[in-house]
């Protein structure tokens, strides 16, 4: 009877293990040091990191995974059979109790969930829109300092339209039209990021804009946009995606051919598919089709899992994608489903 209970003990433990796929090797104990990411950890302990809700969602230690600190001690118990995460705080954090309270801490220097610095610079940069009316009905640059066509950091420039003074404005210039290559549908245009600026003094129907940072000579005829929120919340953490996925790669924001880890992606599927930052997706190279020269036929080789990506800025019908690993380099066209 001891034999049967402890067989039965072990094969709901082994069935759990599969459930959630501890990794191999996994640590019974990891202490948390600087530069680590909420990606990071939870890969010590899953082969599947986006997972982590399985592991930690119980937990009320650690039910914000962004407060976790270097220097705390993560544990891997078993509750009642399911394997759950224990956070101990390190020494200058105090010790956590399991009774309502308030803490506060510096977010600064809480773990991340993935490696920020990594996409800082665009997460203010290039949008989509809607329509071309979009643009058309945007205050656009009508002259530049002293005549001048193009202009740069620290020039004035003149725009009409309505804009605040004193209110900061990002400056865009209309890109690329996206269509679905499956579905012939319209999804949106790429407005290129050119710069941005400061609304310095209002004037009947022309203002003057100060530029305070550009990426290329700003025209005559760019467009004005408010700036953007960051995507960027307490909530933001990496998950698998609820609704079948089914797509492509359509475009590299910065122009690239060859696509590789920390490359931002743009992906033909968006809010209304069911994504939302953090959702995590497998890439698979699109196989070519190649000519059997034995039998004269043409045949495809098969799709091959070669990458995971994070949806980190969602629109209606489009999404970027920060790369997260790549086995081999990626184009346009492969395709991204359910991890």
């Amino acid at each position: 009877m001891r034999k049967t209970l402890l067989a039965l003990l072990l094969l709901a433990t082994a069935a759990v293990q599969a459930q959630v796929q501890l990794k191999e090797g996994h640590p019974e104990s990891y202490i948390v040091v600087k530069g680590d990411t909420l990606w990071d950890i939870s890969g010590k302990f899953l082969s599947q990191p986006w997972k982590w809700p399985e592991i930690w969602h119980a937990n009320p230690q650690v039910a914000n995974p962004h407060l976790i600190y270097p220097g705390d001690r993560l544990n891997l118990v078993y509750i009642d059979g399911q394997p759950r995460i224990m956070l101990n705080r390190g020494a200058s954090r105090g010790t956590i109790k399991l009774s309502p309270q308030v803490r506060r801490a510096p977010m600064a220097d809480a773990i991340p969930t993935i490696p920020l610095g990594a996409i800082q610079s665009f997460l203010l940069s290039n949008r989509i829109m809607n329509n071309t009316d979009d643009f058309t009905q945007a205050p656009y640059v009508v002259a530049g300092d002293a005549e001048r066509v193009i202009s740069g950091q620290n020039d004035r420039l003149y725009v009409r339209g309505n804009v605040d003074e004193y209110a900061s404005y990002g400056i865009y210039r209309q890109g690329r039209s996206y269509i679905d290559p499956v579905t012939q549908e319209f999804l949106g245009i790429n407005a290129d990021d050119i710069g941005s600026g400061e609304i310095i003094a209002v004037e009947d129907d022309i203002s003057t804009m100060l530029l305070t940072r550009t990426t290329q000579e700003v025209r005559v005829a760019d467009r004005l946009f408010s700036m953007q929120e960051p995507f960027i919340d307490s909530n933001f953490v990496p998950s698998e995606p609820y609704d079948e996925i089914d797509g492509v790669i359509l475009d590299v924001p910065r122009g690239v051919s060859q696509i590789g880890q920390f490359d931002v992606v743009t992906l033909n599927k968006g809010e209304r598919d069911g994504l939302v930052p953090g959702s995590v997706l497998a890439v698979y190279k699109t196989g070519e089709t190649v000519r059997d020269r034995i039998s004269g036929q043409s045949v495809k080789i098969p799709d091959e899992r070669s990458g995971l990506l994070m949806v980190f800025r969602t629109y209606d019908r489009l999404s970027y994608g920060l790369v997260l690993y790549a086995s081999r380099q990626l184009t346009v066209m492969d395709k991204v489903r359910n991890p």
